[in-house]
């Protein structure tokens, strides 16, 4: 059973990574989070949860406003070409639904099936914020602590220029 809020909770607590949550509706899309946000300081984030043709699967995490080119990405990873994942196999491998995909969710992924790729523009940002594992809350994390919490689950982030012209 995928572990949820609480027990991601506790897990950052156990590596000593602290953050601070904020509750709100539940937010599907980065346009309802902008609307809500109001003053939240720091990056906000969108999470693209991505299969490619060879069964590969990856987390991109991006700047919300990232432009993003699926027909190159592949390129810039070397992987096959990409597109999105089933919400089912979501659901399997990272234990959430569509419109709470976030970095935490690698907290389900026992198996390190998932390859974290982090995009490099967001990483000039000290703070980032990201669903707690549901879309009725957002949570602010310093950029290292992010680190630790990906090392600390097994998953060693790769770091890409993802967004913008670079290829």
């Amino acid at each position: 059973m995928a572990k949820g809020r609480a027990e991601l909770m506790a897990f950052l607590d156990e590596i000593d990574v602290s953050t601070e949550t904020m509750e709100h509706p539940p937010l599907f899309t980065v346009e309802e989070s902008k609307r809500l946000r109001g003053t939240i300081e720091g990056a906000h984030t969108k999470n693209l949860f991505l299969k490619d043709k060879k069964d590969q699967i990856f987390l991109l995490v991006a700047k919300e406003d990232a432009e993003i080119d699926m027909k190159t990405l592949h390129k810039r990873l070397g992987s096959a070409r990409l597109s999105f994942g089933k919400p089912e196999l979501l659901e399997e491998l990272l234990g959430v639904r569509p419109g709470s995909v976030t970095p935490f969710s690698v907290i389900n992924d026992t198996e390190q099936r998932v390859t974290v790729i982090l995009d490099e523009a967001l990483l000039s940002y000290d703070v980032l914020n990201f669903h707690p594992l549901e879309n009725t809350a957002t949570t602010k994390i310093g950029r290292d602590d992010l680190f630790t919490f990906l090392k600390a689950t097994g998953h060693e982030p790769q770091i890409l220029a993802a967004s913008g012209d670079a290829v």
